[in-house]
């Protein structure tokens, strides 16, 4: 299988059927149950086939020479659904974890994980800290796979750790900017990403890189998760580069 990600990273400018490629692409990957319902299948069937659109994405993100790769797995406010289904979503992660982390090593993709960590069971953060360690020297991906995570939780736990180093006078209050907050942020080894994408036509963020995604392009697609391929990643890819980023300044 680590034959498919045999293609090289590009030394030079990075480029997608002759598109500019952002650095990052973070996407928030909705739809797996609307999928399923339009199939009239179980909805744990969209789970699974959301896992494969999963593996088409790594590869093509990484066919690509995109440099890093963030996908919003779980939020903090996922485990309000049915616990079947979160059960399953567990499940569904474990067996990804099992199956898939040697591949990805082999295949030069680093393998980060940001959320809170204590509330999900000891296998799944021993399957996390093995796929860490394994793939930490890795540099041709970095896929970041957001599990458990909310962007208003990382944002308060990063000012409360601020705040405890001013009050213990190792930090200057009137020091506090914009790169320091970046730095007790979960991603502060990741850069900012450049393109959000968000599936199934819902338009919004969901708590999901809300410091991050300032500058960030965002592109909302009517594709279901499950049906996300190399395809829907370029042509978002080409509106991506079809825009002007001016980061809050103007043409000249």
């Amino acid at each position: 299988m680590a034959q498919r990600f045999a293609k090289s990273m590009p030394s030079g400018p990075l480029e997608a059927g002759g598109e500019s490629v952002p650095r990052h692409i973070a996407i928030i990957m909705d739809g797996n149950g609307r999928w399923a319902a339009k199939r009239m299948l179980p909805r744990i069937m969209g789970h699974r086939q959301g896992a494969e659109a999963v593996r088409r994405t790594v590869k093509a993100a990484a066919d690509l020479g995109i440099g890093y790769l963030t996908l919003y797995a779980f939020s903090s406010e996922n485990w309000k659904r049915p616990a079947d289904e979160v059960d399953d979503l567990m499940g569904l992660l474990r067996l990804y974890l099992r199956n898939e982390i040697s591949e990805l090593h082999h295949s030069g993709v680093r393998v980060r994980f940001i959320g809170e960590r204590l509330r999900l069971s000891s296998d799944v953060r021993e399957l996390i800290d093995h796929a860490e360690t394994l793939t930490t020297n890795n540099a041709r991906l970095t896929l970041v796979i957001a599990l458990n995570y909310g962007s208003h939780a990382e944002i308060i736990s990063a000012c409360k750790r601020i705040a405890e180093k001013a009050v213990a006078n190792e930090i200057d209050p009137a020091s506090i900017d914009h790169a320091m907050i970046s730095k007790y942020l979960l991603t502060a080894d990741v850069p900012d990403p450049d393109m959000i994408i968000r599936t199934s036509g819902e338009k919004r963020l969901s708590n999901f890189l809300l410091w991050q995604a300032a500058y960030a392009e965002l592109v909302f697609l009517d594709c279901l998760w499950p049906d996300f391929d190399k395809a829907v990643l370029e042509s978002a890819i080409a509106e991506y580069s079809s825009r002007e980023r001016r980061f809050g300044g103007r043409q000249a």
